[in-house]
Order: structure tokens, then C-alpha cells, then sequence
């Protein structure tokens, strides 16, 4: 009898341990066609997010085959066999999470490496490896800045060049982790990535779809299992251009509720990106590497910005009403910019910063009225604040255009034409896109190199310029140098292993200017 009762009492149990609670099956969105069924229930990997000195966020997503709340398991461990395990615990998830999970790990060590891993379903996750930010006398701090990652445009050969690297202390991602569009619309058909679902994404379902494809691309995969993300949306998380009451492409005559979309397209991101989620579910946020850097990390759509300027004759250009942040960020802006002790001010920035003179190059259009030209009262406010309360080595990391940038970052053009010294507020450095499309792919190279030589001449505080490559920008601080370095992949066309470093400025703490570039 004994027998007979033990023999119950395993299968019992191995009966739970291997099947799901049934529930409805878990509807088909047209993913599934890139699972790999070695990895089940985790087919879109791990990924860890927004470190400080003693925490940082762990992700996953679990994919059942039916509805139904699903018990997930997690580790953190200082080392890739997870034996030395440091912390661990229990979450659930379900549908209304889309099956994503977040844990806000806590009690860590400062500037050390750990490793992380899930199980659910009877299956493990891969293990992932994350690293906590410097506190105190941080001697060095090394940052991968991305942007502009369009799954249509090309293949992700910069995710997999910074998945290989073991030196980052994090990966910056200035927004359009995603594009809205639908198939054949922004990108290169004849690649074979077409984006699902297969139309402009306008519901809930839509931006959670948009999310599981490009988390199942390989390279994107890898680089969020390798390193820690700090990121930001864009404008193409949401819709292209978009402001707090609207988007150039928002139709709500045919697309419905802008604020519903823009609702719903929040609530995807916060899903599944592994940032901290704040109880006002603001996502402008300060980070700090101790005495060595802050970094500030803007919002510059959902938060406050106005409608855009029609034009530079459109008297609303110069309303002092309007705002890219809104009134409440600018001055958590400006706050920790006066109270930084640290050496350097990082700002992480969607849009360009800097004046650029585009005339020459585009003479109906002379300024971007989409970045901070658009909104000349708070940039020069912003700009003033900086001077004049003598705060030094602030440096604006910039995503969006899709190329690569250096700029001295002056009161005015017209200031820095007179004295090139002391007009220098700040400094910025743009990343080039991870895949998006930049000058080269609708314009012959020699006109694509013209460009950038009227640029220069245009624009005297322009020190590097790359409008044709895709890749990534390398920032390394230490408590006295800045070096940016710019790597490139030679295609998008396909999947390469092939980087090359085609830019690298210098500068120094406390001078306030560009000292060396190589290009």
C-alpha cells in the first residue's frame, strides 16, 4: 500500500511540474514563426535595465500556450554558473502583463558584474549578465549610445558588435527602440523583415506585438542579455513626431483617440523594456556614477512638449509658451544640473541640442523645427542657465537623426563666430542609427559627402560629422577625459561580423571645448 501511495504522489507531482493550467490557448500574433523550441517558455530572452550603485531591473517574457497565471522563478548569482547566488525569489505574470516580468533587484554591490536567470514552465531562461554602476571615486565609466533601430531598414550587425563587448558599464538607448509603420512603409522590402502585425500599429495587441518581433530578433536579443539598457522613447514608439496632444502620423479621423493610442503605447513600453516604473509613470530619471558622472535622461515627447512650428516664419516659433519639456521637468533639469557635484553632466537627449544651420543643404527647411530649434525660448534658456551659473562639462548625448555628430555647443552661431572659447556651454555628441536609414541609402555619395562639407561650412562649431554610416557611439569618461569614438558595421544589408571605428573626438574636463578629433 505504501508502494501504490508513493507511487501516486510522484506522478502527481510530476504531472504539475509538467503541464500548464489549461485556459484559452494563447492567441497566434504571427511570432511564433521565429521561436526557437529549444528556448521555451523563453523565447525572447532576458534582459536587464536602469542600474544604480546597489539595484537594477531583471526582465523576462514567458510564453505559454495558454491563458492562465504562470509562477516564475528567478536568480541573481555573481557568477555565469549561478552557484554563487546572491538573491532570488518568486513573481507571477499573466495576460494583463502580456506575460512580461520585471523584478527590481536590490542589495547589490557597487561596479560589479552579475549574472541572472529565470524558470517557469518547467523551462530555464538563458542566463543573463548585468552590472551595477560605480559609486564614489569611480575611476572610469563606459557607455554604448544607440538609437534608431528599424527591423524593415536592416539587419541589427551593431547589437550583436556591442553584444560582443565585455567592457560596457551599460547601453544608452535614446528612442525609436521600435517604428510604428506598416510593412513596405519605412524600410527595405526585398530584406524579408516585414513588420508585424502587418499594418501601422494603433491598439494595445499592435504595440505588444511590435514588441515580441523585434525582442526575437537574435542580435537585439543578445545585447539586452549581455549588458544593461537605460532607455528613452522617441517619437516612434508612439507615432512619428509625436507631442503630448498629437503626431504628425495620427489621423483621428481614421486612427481614432490620440491619448487612447498613446495610452496604450506607454503601457507596451513599460511592459517590456526593463526600466523602473515610478508611481506617475514619469520615465525622465537621473542616474549617478558617483563623484565621476550624473546622467540625466530626458523626456522629450510625452512629457511636455508643444505642437511643432509650421515654419520659421510661423509666429509661434517664438512663443515663450511653448516647451519641448514642460515646466515641471525643466526645472528638474535645471536642478540637477546646479546640485551636481559630479564632474561630469551627462543628458540623455532625443533631439539635437545645438543651433544647426541646415540652409545650404535644405533651403525651405533651414532649421529642424522637430529638435530644439524648433524651440528656441527654452533652449536659450536652458543654454543661459548653464553659464550663468558656471556649471562645466555638460555633455549632450543625442539619438534621432540617425547620423553622427560633434559639437562645441555655443550661446548662438553668431557668439561663437566672435569668440569660439567662451561661448561654449556644453558639448554633443549624436549616435549614429542602429539600422534607419540615413543620407546615403536616397542619395548618391558624392551628394551624401557634399552635404556634409556644407554642414561644415555652415556650422563652424561642427567638429564631426558622418551622415552615411550605421553603428554605435562609444563615450568613456574618467575623472579628467572624455573620449567619444564612433564604430560603424559595413552593412545592414545583411548579417555581418565587421566593425571599424571611423571617428574619435577627445576632451577634457574643465575645458569646455573639443581638443582633438580623428577622423
Amino acid at each position: 500500500m505504501t508502494r501504490y501511495f508513493l507511487f501516486f504522489a510522484l506522478l502527481s507531482c510530476w504531472a504539475a511540474c509538467s503541464f500548464e493550467p489549461q485556459g484559452p490557448p494563447l492567441p497566434d500574433d504571427g511570432t511564433s514563426r521565429y521561436f526557437q523550441p529549444e528556448r521555451a517558455p523563453f523565447y525572447h530572452g532576458v534582459a536587464s535595465g536602469d542600474p544604480t550603485s546597489d539595484r537594477v531591473v531583471i526582465w523576462t517574457r514567458v510564453t505559454p500556450t495558454h491563458m492562465h497565471r504562470v509562477r516564475v522563478k528567478w536568480w541573481v548569482a555573481r557568477d555565469a554558473e549561478m552557484k554563487q547566488v546572491v538573491r532570488k525569489g518568486t513573481v507571477e505574470t499573466d495576460s494583463l502583463r502580456d506575460f512580461t516580468v520585471k523584478v527590481d533587484v536590490d542589495g547589490l554591490e557597487p561596479d560589479t558584474r552579475y549574472f541572472y536567470r529565470f524558470e517557469a514552465l518547467g523551462g530555464q531562461s538563458p542566463v543573463g549578465r548585468t552590472r551595477t554602476l560605480p559609486t564614489g571615486d569611480a575611476r572610469e565609466l563606459k557607455l554604448a549610445v544607440v538609437s534608431c533601430s528599424n527591423f524593415e531598414a536592416g539587419y541589427f550587425n551593431a547589437f550583436a558588435r556591442i553584444a560582443d563587448r565585455s567592457d560596457l558599464h551599460a547601453v544608452l538607448h535614446l528612442g525609436d527602440y521600435f517604428y510604428e509603420y506598416g510593412p513596405g512603409t519605412y524600410g527595405d522590402t526585398s530584406l524579408g523583415r516585414l513588420h508585424l502585425p502587418p499594418k501601422e500599429i494603433l491598439t494595445l495587441q499592435d504595440y505588444r506585438t511590435r514588441y515580441a518581433q523585434y525582442r526575437l530578433d537574435p542580435d537585439f536579443q543578445r545585447a539586452h542579455q549581455m549588458h544593461p539598457f537605460i532607455t528613452i522613447w522617441d517619437d516612434h514608439e508612439i507615432a512619428n513626431n509625436s507631442f503630448v496632444e498629437g503626431a504628425q502620423n495620427h489621423q483621428p479621423a481614421t486612427e481614432g483617440d490620440y491619448q487612447a493610442r498613446k495610452a496604450v503605447a506607454r503601457q507596451a513600453y513599460f511592459e517590456w523594456l526593463p526600466v523602473r516604473e515610478s508611481s506617475g509613470g514619469k520615465l525622465y530619471r537621473k542616474f549617478s556614477a558617483g563623484r565621476l558622472a550624473d546622467l540625466l535622461m530626458l523626456d522629450e515627447r510625452l512629457e511636455g512638449r508643444s505642437a511643432p512650428a509650421d515654419s520659421v516664419s510661423d509666429p509661434r516659433l517664438h512663443d515663450p509658451n511653448r516647451s519641448m519639456l514642460g515646466q515641471a521637468q525643466l526645472q528638474w533639469l535645471l536642478e540637477n544640473l546646479r546640485s551636481s557635484t559630479a564632474t561630469w553632466k551627462l543628458i540623455g537627449n532625443q533631439v539635437i541640442f545645438s543651433n544647426v544651420d541646415r540652409s545650404k543643404i535644405f533651403p525651405d527647411n533651414p532649421i529642424n523645427l522637430d529638435a530644439w530649434d524648433g524651440y528656441p525660448v527654452e533652449q536659450e534658456k536652458i543654454k543661459r542657465f548653464i553659464q550663468e551659473n558656471g556649471i562645466r562639462n555638460v555633455v549632450f548625448l543625442t539619438g534621432d537623426t540617425h547620423c553622427s555628430w560633434a559639437f562645441e555647443v555655443p550661446r548662438s552661431l553668431e557668439d561663437y563666430r566672435k569668440d569660439p572659447l567662451g561661448s561654449v556651454v556644453a558639448l554633443e555628441f549624436g549616435t549614429p542609427s542602429i539600422s534607419s536609414s540615413n543620407y546615403d541609402e536616397s542619395t548618391p555619395m558624392d551628394t551624401v559627402l557634399l552635404a556634409q562639407d556644407l554642414y561644415r561650412q555652415s556650422n563652424p562649431h561642427l567638429k564631426f560629422i558622418n551622415l552615411h554610416d550605421h553603428g554605435y557611439l562609444l563615450l568613456t569618461l574618467t575623472p579628467t577625459d572624455l573620449l567619444a569614438e564612433w564604430y560603424y558595421v559595413d552593412t545592414v544589408k545583411k548579417p555581418s561580423d565587421k566593425e571599424f571605428l571611423g571617428g574619435r573626438v577627445r576632451a577634457r574636463a574643465g575645458a569646455g571645448r573639443v581638443l582633438e578629433v580623428e577622423q
